[in-house]
């Protein structure tokens, strides 16, 4: 059975019921983006034009979390990574940060023509032993500061990329639900799906 509804971010979402199942089709691709508050709360999949295929979540005014799901690091997941976040005039955003192994990110969105540009620059050490920094970080900052002061830092390895964006969750503030466990292979088709959230933008399964 199929029916439409709200969910309590105020949009509307498709549910379909299989026994005690919810699954939602929460992909909003028509969403307009006028304010930061609007951008704020927002759930992310974009897939570079190099093929790395990322999920990144606007948490709040000040802290992304995401998934890395293609590339060089695929694998590697963060919450809570402190971010300056800003509106640059109606409808774009830019995000930067610097990550406990050196790695610094910029990132431009447009999400009204769903694509943005990031750039990320990989301290060498990021490039010559990719692997260290495939895990949940949170669990592993000390390892991360070790190994940037134990290999080598310059040159540094900078990545400039085009991407086209393919889901805009309206995940709310704060949630989190939305980055809670590693990427596995499908997990991005699965939210595009419907698959993985209900409506209430809560894992299915956990």
């Amino acid at each position: 059975m199929s029916i439409t509804t709200y969910n309590k971010y105020e949009s509307y979402v498709d549910i379909n019921i299989k026994g005690d199942d919810k699954m939602a089709n929460l992909n909003n691709m028509d969403k307009k983006f006028k304010t930061l508050d609007d951008f704020v709360g927002t759930h992310f999949i974009y897939t570079y034009d190099n093929g790395w295929e990322y999920e990144w979540y606007c948490k709040n005014d000040h802290t992304v979390d995401y998934r890395i799901h293609g590339g060089m690091v695929a694998g590697r997941w963060v919450k809570g990574q402190e971010a300056h976040i800003n509106m640059l005039t109606e409808g774009i955003y830019k995000i930067a940060w610097t990550e406990p192994t050196g790695t610094d990110v910029a990132l431009d969105f447009v999400p009204n023509e769903h694509k943005l540009n990031g750039t990320i620059f990989f301290p060498k050490w990021v490039q010559d032993h990719p692997e260290i920094t495939v895990c949940f970080q949170n669990e592993h900052i000390d390892l991360m500061h070790e190994s940037r002061e134990k290999y080598e830092t310059y040159p540094k390895m900078v990545v400039p990329e085009f991407a086209t964006i393919t889901y805009i969750g309206d995940a709310g503030v704060d949630n989190e639900e939305v980055i809670a466990e590693a990427p596995y292979k499908g997990m991005t088709d699965d939210i595009r799906a419907g698959k993985y959230y209900n409506s209430d933008y809560e894992r299915i399964n956990k």
